[in-house]
C-alpha cells in the first residue's frame, strides 16, 4: 500500500540540499551554445527557469513527497569544452528534507539542455551517440535548528 510518511509530529528545521549532474555534448554543440547559435534559444537561461519550476513542483510528480515551502533555490552552470555541469541548491524550513527538490531540479535542467540542443547532437540516423546525462547525485544535505 502506497502512502506518504506522517511528518506531522516533526519540528520545522532549517534544511539545505545541493545536487549536481552533467550533460556530455559534442564540442561543436558547446561552441554553438557559447556562440548563441542554438535554434531554440539560449539553453542555459531556459534550463535555469525549468529547474526552478521543477524544484517547486516535486510534490506534483513524485507521489510520496510532501509539498515543501521552499525559501531559496538556485541553479548554476559550469560550461566546459565537452560538457555542462549543473548544480542546484534548495533551502527550506520544514519537517522534511529538500534533496528530492535539488535532484529533480538538476535533472530537469539537464533534460532542458538536451531538448534544446538535440538537433546539434543527432547523427545521420537520428541517434545521439555523444550526448549523455550522467553523475546526477546529492552533493550535500544539511539540517540545523535555526539558520544554516
Amino acid at each position: 500500500m502506497a502512502k506518504m510518511v506522517d511528518i506531522g509530529g516533526k519540528p520545522d528545521v532549517r534544511r539545505r540540499a545541493v545536487a549536481t549532474g552533467r550533460i556530455r555534448l559534442k564540442p561543436s554543440t558547446i561552441r554553438a551554445i557559447r556562440a548563441r547559435h542554438v535554434e531554440k534559444g539560449d539553453p542555459l537561461p531556459a534550463a535555469e527557469v525549468a529547474a526552478l519550476q521543477a524544484m517547486k513542483a516535486v510534490w506534483q510528480v513524485l507521489p510520496h513527497t510532501h509539498p515543501i515551502p521552499i525559501t531559496a533555490a538556485s541553479v548554476t552552470f559550469i560550461v566546459q569544452s565537452d560538457r555542462i555541469t549543473v548544480t542546484t541548491t534548495v533551502e527550506a524550513t520544514y519537517k522534511t528534507g529538500v534533496e528530492m527538490e535539488a535532484l529533480y531540479g538538476a535533472t530537469v535542467a539537464l533534460l532542458t539542455i538536451w531538448d534544446m540542443v538535440k538537433t546539434h547532437e543527432k547523427n545521420a540516423q537520428g541517434q545521439y551517440p555523444s550526448a549523455r546525462i550522467e553523475g546526477v547525485r546529492v552533493l550535500s544535505k544539511e539540517k540545523k535548528a535555526g539558520r544554516l
